[in-house]
């Protein structure tokens, strides 16, 4: 009622659909999940603003355009050939494993919070947590076949994280995105390219 042209990006109002992102008194958070009550006297006033790391728009609207290039430049979802039978089976374990990632509702709180983004400014060398996320869940899935390690290193950036775990802390879904997502990625870079036995090995193939 006060400000009717207020610019303000939202859809499902149920904490599902990522639009609503700005940042309250500070903190990366779901707009429609945030309510007065949250806040104690001693917050007051309750202050608004959109998310830093992307450009501005209009009051409380950013451009996040550049996480849907990012998500184009990773490799897709590749799988190996089909079994006798025509179909392809994995383990509970291993769809267990991938479905935490899976709740993502792309929201971008996490790439917001991401230092290495938002105060640092590295949008060209780094993909940020969001798609680290989505890395895990292709690499991690026992039909895929296609090989993103050299990619995470290189173009992809992921040795710029230094596993501070604030994308985790602000994740509407709770997903344990470093442990769960950075953590064994690094991981798997570290095994190729640092490790100094497998070093050795590839010298003498």
């Amino acid at each position: 009622t006060q400000a009717p042209d207020l610019a303000v990006r939202w859809n499902c109002k149920a904490g599902k659909c990522g639009s609503c992102s700005a940042e309250i008194n500070g903190k990366p958070r779901l707009m429609c999940k945030a309510r007065v009550r949250d806040y104690t006297d001693g917050e007051a006033p309750i202050v608004v603003h959109p998310l830093k790391t992307f450009p501005l728009v209009k009051d409380l609207v950013t451009d996040v355009s550049w996480n849907f290039r990012v998500k184009q430049g990773i490799q897709r979802f590749q799988p190996r050939p089909k079994q006798a039978d025509g179909t392809w089976r994995m383990s509970q374990r291993d769809a267990d494993r991938v479905q935490e990632f899976r709740k993502c509702i792309e929201c971008y709180l996490c790439q917001d919070v991401c230092h290495v983004l938002r105060d640092h400014g590295k949008h060209d060398e780094f993909i940020g947590p969001r798609f680290f996320v989505y890395a895990a869940n292709l690499e991690m899935n026992p039909i895929d076949v296609e090989d993103r390690v050299p990619a995470l290193k290189d173009a992809h950036g992921i040795g710029y994280c230094n596993i501070t775990k604030c994308c985790t802390k602000v994740c509407p879904e709770q997903i344990h995105i470093t442990d769960n997502a950075i953590i064994p990625l690094k991981e798997r870079v570290v095994d190729r390219y640092f490790d100094p036995l497998t070093r050795l090995l590839r010298v003498f193939k």
